[in-house]
């Protein structure tokens, strides 16, 4: 009924008139058809003042319908859900509230909060909301009959993330559970006694709210023992369980003896657990695999009125950690990442530096190398140049046809020399021996300064071979043919000589040199350090030897003559060795 004597109807399944009608002195005034509501009956009809109407339809949404104008008013957030509206009633002050399959929703100038499980309430699906006397609000919901305190209600209200505390009424009260309750409204209505009748499934019941005893007396809330790990610990303040806690369980109960099987459990393990959860009468609860920590266990209970007892129990624990969960175990971590970056970062640095040192030791060795290569080249054969214009000098007078053949010989090696300086300056890597035996370099070297010492003097060179001759690597080759040839033109030259044996030794294990003369011998200031400043052929000669990882002993008594002896590991010498080393590196992956 309207305000004016009018009645609102919803009609449907007849042959005409299908929708919302409004009724006036008997005659239809107004009409909605149920193609314009959006389809399925009308399950609540509610009038405004203004003389609009409000309509929930099972279909899903609220409309409101005023001088044949409709306006949808969407229940939820989300434009793709529109929950199915149970039914529609309004209380003393002139709230709006819509019963839902999603909830109960409160509809006030147009703006819509829903009271959802998040807020305490048991189950989503509710069929019917009613206010008594007594200044509670009784809701039918698929999980059972809940009555809330006036201020409960109005306290969500006012803050619409509170939980509302509920007194709930199910199969032990007499209230059936129906999953849906189907059917025209209303489901329930409140008579001038005071009390509330409605339809409990295909009964009619009734509540007077005025004779129902109320338990106020919150029940007292214990927590019996705490297990971890199998392990029974009893509850007491502080306990600290073992690390690794897999499995942990805590007992808890709450005395009632009014209807015991109706207490209600809120818990809520803090550190864990984001917010309150239910525990419908369990009286235990379970976590798993919880990390070390310090932990406080709260549980709150309520009696069959809903009478909350809000202090509750509360259980300090703590759970301790593995050496490996522990804070100086993983500054350690920390540390030694930190120190391994910094480690990488020092061998970076130490890297750069060494690439650094070794392109400046690449520079000295080359300005080295080339300063050996003049000296063992160009100065020498200028020097034995020199030496056949001497000669040409000497034999002039008498004989001048042999002073032209010592000349024009001398210009050949002079052009020879200019070519080998040349190679040498441009650091050109050829073998300098053309052929790989070595022993007919060194024999061809000898006649070349035994004819350049004729006038001189006579000078008998003896070579000889111990074992069977091999081929030499040939930058070995050539470093051994640079030894011999400095050590023999210092025998020809200075030492004054007239014997020079020269000895080969060609063995599996090694492969030695030695040039022995019966010359004065050298001064003691040439076998200390690299020698004389300035004369670089006893230097250049360790250098060579250094170079290609052999040792070079120089032994000389004065008047007694010289020795100068160069041993190398045949790994090193042969050019059969290095093949045999990569056929086997070759073999060796080949394998793996």
């Amino acid at each position: 009924g309207d305000h004016h004597g009018g009645l609102w109807l919803s009609l449907w399944f007849t042959s005409n008139h299908d929708g919302l009608v409004h009724l006036q002195d008997g005659r239809i005034s107004e009409e909605m058809p149920a193609g314009k509501l959006g389809g399925g009956p009308v399950t609540g009809i509610v009038v405004d003042p203004d003389g609009g109407v409000w309509a929930g339809l099972v279909s899903g949404g609220l409309r409101y319908f005023r001088h044949g104008e409709i306006r949808n008013v969407p229940l939820s957030p989300d434009p793709a859900r529109n929950p199915k509206v149970m039914s529609l009633t309004r209380d003393r002050e002139g709230t709006l509230w819509a019963a839902t399959g999603e909830g109960l929703s409160r509809i006030t100038e147009g703006h819509v909060a829903t009271l959802t499980t998040a807020n305490g309430l048991p189950c989503d699906t509710v069929h019917w909301i009613i206010e008594d006397d007594a200044s509670s609000y009784w809701l039918y919901t698929r999980c059972g009959l809940l009555r809330a305190a006036r201020r409960e209600i109005e306290s969500w209200a006012s803050d619409p993330k509170r939980i509302v505390q509920f007194a709930r009424f199910d199969s032990a009260d007499g209230v059936r559970l129906v999953p849906l309750l189907e059917g025209f409204g209303p489901p329930v209505t409140r008579s001038s006694d005071g009390r509330i009748w409605f339809l409990n499934s295909n009964r009619l019941s009734v509540i007077d709210p005025s004779r129902m005893a109320i338990n106020d007396v919150p029940p007292p809330v214990s927590i019996e023992q705490i297990t971890a790990n199998r392990v029974k610990y009893a509850a007491r303040a502080g306990l600290r369980l073992p690390p690794l806690v897999r499995e942990l369980s805590i007992d808890y109960t709450a005395l009632s003896l009014v209807v015991p099987e109706k207490v209600d459990f809120k818990y809520r393990l803090e550190g864990q657990d984001p917010d309150w959860r239910e525990g419908v009468n369990d009286r235990q609860v379970q976590y798993s695999n919880l990390a070390p920590g310090t932990y406080r266990f709260r549980v709150i209970a309520a009696n069959n009125s809903g009478v909350w007892n809000e202090k509750g129990a509360t259980l300090d624990f703590s759970i301790a950690p593995a050496y490996w969960q522990t804070p100086w175990f993983r500054a350690l971590c920390v540390a030694t990442l930190l120190g391994a970056l910094w480690l990488l970062y020092w061998l970076r640095v130490r890297q750069l530096a060494h690439r650094f040192d070794l392109r400046l030791e690449a520079r000295v060795q080359e300005r080295t190398r080339i300063a050996r290569e003049l000296h063992d080249t160009l100065l020498q054969s200028f020097n034995a140049v020199l030496l056949r214009f001497r000669t040409a000098q000497k034999i002039l007078s008498r004989n001048p046809d042999e002073a032209r053949q010592v000349l024009e010989s001398a210009i050949g090696e002079a052009r020879a020399a200019l070519t080998e300086g040349r190679q040498a300056v441009q650091g050109l890597r050829t073998s300098l021996v053309e052929t790989n035996e070595l022993r007919q370099a060194i024999e061809a070297l000898t006649q070349d300064l035994a004819g350049a010492a004729a006038e001189d003097r006579r000078v008998e060179v003896r070579l000889s071979t111990h074992g069977t001759p091999q081929a030499l690597r040939p930058l070995v080759r050539d470093d051994i043919y640079r030894i011999a040839g400095e050590a023999l033109r210092n025998a020809f030259r200075h030492a004054g000589a007239s014997r020079i044996e020269v000895h080969l030794t060609y063995d599996a294990e090694r492969f030695e040199l030695r040039v022995r003369d019966d010359g004065k011998g050298l001064d003691p200031q040439f076998l200390s350090g690299t020698g004389l400043a300035g004369h670089f052929g006893l230097a250049g000669m360790r250098e060579r030897a250094e170079q290609i990882g052999g040792k070079l002993t120089v032994s000389s008594t004065p008047e007694s003559g010289t020795e100068i002896a160069f041993r190398l590991p045949g790994a090193r010498a042969y050019e059969s060795a290095a093949r045999d080393r990569a056929s086997w590196l070759r073999r060796l992956f080949r394998e793996s």
